[in-house]
């Protein structure tokens, strides 16, 4: 016989909403294994020139991400295992572990808030250096390198040249522009990496909310198995 009454039902309680935490663990995974292998990202991550390469940061951040799904997966089943069992141990291995994952979360969030802009800002340095270096150029094998490179950067984001009338117009003199676009490529790129960042933060944010009422709901059943008369 385990726990009666009000203990009870947060017992139940404790189990959905681990299961919910669970399901937010593969949905994250599977997110963040998405974010990975999108197409837009990693044909222009993916991109080297003259041995320079796109910036890595947002890949970083991928794999902080699957790293995250995959222990919310194993701290799920955890919590649901405790809570079922009425393991004060496997209760208080849960809760430790909830707490180092929302420090974590808190801290991630801080530093992406902080630097949101960055992987963004160093795409377009990479897409600018390359694009200057194909007007200067002279020597046609390096020139068709750089247009190479270009051309993925157009035909991905569907967008031309740096920004201005001046840069456009020059750009629509080169075959690595769409023959129908009027968008320049640093506000495509901004677009691009806003986007997948405001999905992350939602998802971050009701991982939090979640974690919070695990937390209480997770002590509240630990002091309840404590203070039953059957233990």
């Amino acid at each position: 016989m385990g726990v009666e009454g009000c203990t009870k039902c947060i017992k139940y309680m404790l189990f959905f909403f681990n299961f919910i935490f669970w399901l937010t663990g593969c949905v994250i995974l599977g997110v963040s294994l998405w974010l990975r292998h999108d197409n837009k990202t990693s044909s222009l991550l993916e991109l080297k020139y003259e041995g320079t390469e796109a910036p890595s940061t947002f890949y970083i951040s991928v794999y902080i991400l699957i790293a995250v799904g995959a222990v919310m997966m194993f701290v799920g089943f955890l919590g649901c295992y405790g809570a079922i069992q009425e393991s004060q141990c496997l209760l208080g291995t849960f809760f430790a572990c909830l707490v180092i994952l929302f420090a974590c979360e808190v801290a991630a969030g801080i530093w992406g808030f902080m630097h949101k802009d960055k992987i963004s800002k160093e795409l377009i340095t990479f897409y600018d250096s390359v694009y200057d270096k194909s007007i200067t150029l002279t020597d046609t094998e390096q020139r068709q390198t750089s247009a190479a490179v270009l051309k993925v950067f157009h035909e991905t984001l569907n967008c031309c040249g740096k920004g201005g009338v001046l840069s456009v117009a020059t750009m629509w003199m080169s075959d690595t522009c769409p023959k129908k676009t009027s968008d320049n490529c640093h506000t495509k790129i901004k677009e691009l990496f806003s986007e997948k960042i405001y999905l992350i933060g939602i998802a971050a944010l009701v991982v939090a909310v979640i974690m919070i009422f695990e937390m209480i709901f997770s002590m509240v059943l630990c002091c309840g198995i404590r203070n039953s008369p059957v233990y």
